[in-house]
């Protein structure tokens, strides 16, 4: 379906040291795109100048066809961080209904967005009454709201139970089958087998891009973390 994110030369500063140095990589629209690394490689960096709001960028970095941050693409993106993004003291629905006036989508676009992250059962209950799994998929229908057409989820399953993770992965194929790009971090490396490409992140620099199984064949490895460490050892990082 074409490219969704085009980047070039990506580098990242930020108070005097590389966080990201000098990425090159594209995303494709109807694909889920595994972004996989340990804690503190430079994921939730690289998201963030995916979606228009890191300091300190250099390179270029062309999001559906415009530069990153650009203010058409502000519908057009949907973004879950790691903390959960919605207001404990609000239901699901009144949460998904204040953040759809902002955006200005209509109220069926909540309606379906409930359906779509399962959570029609818990519509009326209020956020801080729910478990940390529901509280994450709040925060998800909230990223798709918009009907994004680039959905960047930072770590979304941390925490999760496998049924509810199951759960979710089915959610963003799902999307991603509708023609969005979506972008999966996760440092869990038995979760990579879910995605259709993925992007291997170490010490601030990729060190492979590819589908799982060209992965593992090119580092002699029979799952993803065995082919990381390979190519760590390897000297790929």
């Amino acid at each position: 379906m074409g490219d969704a994110v085009r980047v070039s030369g990506l580098t990242v500063v930020r108070g005097g040291h590389e966080v990201l140095r000098g990425l090159d990589f594209t995303l494709r629209s109807g694909e889920v795109t595994g972004l996989l690394g340990p804690s503190g490689c430079g994921k939730s960096t690289l998201m963030r100048t995916l979606v228009g709001v890191q300091a300190g960028v250099r390179g270029a970095v062309e999001v559906l066809g415009e530069p990153a941050g650009a203010a058409t693409l502000r519908r057009r993106i949907g973004y879950q961080t790691q903390a959960v993004s919605v207001y404990d003291d609000l239901s699901v629905r009144e949460n998904l209904r204040f953040f759809a006036r902002v955006l200005g989508v209509g109220a069926d676009r909540v309606e379906q967005v409930l359906e779509t992250t399962g959570l029609v059962p818990q519509a009326d209950a209020v956020v801080g009454a729910l478990s940390g799994g529901q509280r994450s998929r709040a925060s998800l229908a909230v990223a798709l709201l918009g009907d994004p057409d680039l959905l960047v989820l930072d770590e979304p399953t941390v925490g999760l139970d496998p049924v509810l993770r199951q759960e979710l992965w089915t959610t963003f194929h799902a999307i991603a089958a509708r023609g969005a790009a979506v972008l999966v971090s996760s440092h869990v490396m038995d979760e990579a087998e879910r995605c259709e490409r993925l992007l291997l992140m170490r010490e601030g620099l990729l060190i492979a891009d590819g589908t799982p199984a060209a992965i593992k064949a090119s580092a002699g490895a029979r799952d993803i973390e065995g082919a990381f460490l390979a190519l760590v050892r390897g000297g790929a990082a």
